[in-house]
């Protein structure tokens, strides 16, 4: 008993000083990119090495994750009715961060800033990398994949997620017969989650050089210009996580948004060093399932909501359009803010992930409806990268409260093991990253997870 209970100790320890040294690679490339400029933007690559080393892992986590979590649900209606309350959510919240960065953003001042040619051209280029995705019927196109294995290798979250939901339902059709591939497909996740928690330990690299890069690129004095709009942002961010999703969290489950933020805050510290919310995807999936909620629920959500549950991209792409148009002279008018940003949220989705896809979801949404301040998306260019920390941050703890919020109202959620794991007495097995909890035998056997608070 006393051995069992001295292990969680050791793994919480080992982990922990893997973070405290991804906090001092964090101060470290700070120092590097305002001491020798040059210097940190040559480390990049270190940043773009890490990053790419999880982004290789997304695709397998998330197939392996849904097709467990709907093979091992024999009732094919209750998988639905989790995707239709999920995506109901996210149109909710979309409007509520919308809501959120109009009213900030026309009260935030202008600017006196000037635009020289290199920022101008800066509008031109990101306008013509958002025609380039085709509009809306592209992106419906875009969910197919050629073959089976290419949804696995394309980097699409969308693909896999479409994949592995026909996988998942043809395992549940095939019944008992089916169980050997859940077993197989138990075991390949367990692998893969294994290799992940290898890949962490080269955590504090990765965030050494993308800080550097970005401190050396973007400089002080381009910030001290631009704080107001940049302290705004996160401030409003601030807002929406501890007031509309601590609420709600509060009103639907009964738990403390805080306690919700330290369980995720390894989680919310990779997206700080790195700038791409992708880096926390994988782990978003185990932890989620740690915490009790049940697969199938886990698997819909968490991938649909990185492209469908934009709160920081919404709030974002409001503020910047309209402290852009304020800062040019050329106010939007209401009725021209809401079909500009309207139509720059349905343009956003999928770009959750992708870092910069934000400022190019910007430049072509006024490039469609306002031209003439396409010039710009050059003023903020600067502090992109910084608020892109900030949106992603928001999108990922967005995410998370609609993982439990979605999960209570579906009742596939364990609250017993809710107040075990916050309460620390369960902890997240970092070296193994395995997403089974106590329960699952239970889980499989009776298809839903009591939702009691």
């Amino acid at each position: 008993m006393s051995t069992a209970a001295h292990a969680p100790a050791k793994k919480k320890d080992r982990s922990h000083w893997l973070y405290i040294m991804v906090i001092i690679a964090v101060v470290a490339g700070i120092a590097i990119g305002l001491l020798a400029p040059e210097v940190g933007e040559s480390l990049a690559p270190l940043g773009t090495m890490f990053i790419n080393l999880v982004k290789m892992m997304i695709s397998p986590i998330i197939f392996c994750t849904i097709v467990l979590g709907i093979g091992s649900v024999r009732k094919a209606a209750q998988v639905g009715r989790v995707g239709g309350v999920a995506l109901g959510y996210f149109l909710v919240m979309s409007g509520f961060a919308l809501v959120i960065g109009l009213v900030v953003g026309n009260f935030l001042p202008s600017t006196d800033l000037q635009l020289t040619d290199e920022l101008r051209a800066v509008g031109a280029e990101r306008a013509e990398q958002a025609e380039g995705e085709d509009g809306t019927i592209g992106f419906l196109l875009g969910i197919i994949p050629k073959t089976l294995i290419s949804s696995l290798t394309a980097g699409s979250v969308l693909q896999t997620l479409f994949v592995a939901l026909l996988v998942g339902f043809a395992i549940q059709a095939l019944g008992e017969r089916g169980e050997p591939a859940l077993r197989a497909f138990e075991v390949a996740q367990r692998i893969i989650f294994k290799v992940l928690a290898m890949v962490m330990w080269i955590a504090p690299i990765g965030a050494f050089g993308a800080i550097a890069a970005v401190v050396g690129a973007t400089g002080v004095d381009a910030l001290k210009a631009l704080a107001i709009v940049m302290i705004g942002f996160y401030a409003t961010c601030a807002v929406f996580i501890f007031v509309v999703l601590g609420l709600l969290l509060k009103a639907v489950t009964g738990l403390s948004i805080f306690s919700v933020l330290k369980y995720v805050a390894r989680e919310i510290l990779l997206i700080v060093s790195t700038s791409s919310s992708e880096t926390a995807l994988p782990r978003l999936i185990a932890k989620m399932e740690h915490l009790g909620v049940h697969k199938s629920t886990v698997g819909i959500t968490v991938p649909t909501g990185y492209s469908f549950n934009l709160d920081g991209t919404a709030i974002y792409l409001t503020m910047a359009s309209l402290f852009i148009a304020t800062s040019l002279g050329d106010p939007l008018s209401i009725s021209e803010q809401v079909s500009l940003l309207l139509f720059m949220i349905i343009a956003s989705k999928g770009a959750a992930g992708v870092s910069g896809a934000g400022l190019a979801t910007l430049a072509g949404g006024l490039s469609s409806h306002r031209p003439e301040l396409l010039d710009g998306v050059g003023l903020i260019v600067g502090i992109d990268r910084f608020m892109s920390e900030a949106r992603a941050i928001t999108n990922f703890i967005g995410n998370t409260v609609g993982t439990i919020v979605i999960g209570t109202w579906s009742k596939t959620i364990d609250y017993d093991q809710v107040r075990t794991v916050l309460a620390g007495n369960d902890p997240f097995d970092e070296r193994s990253m395995d997403p089974s909890v106590h329960h699952q035998a239970e889980v499989e056997q009776s298809d839903l997870v009591a939702g009691q608070r």
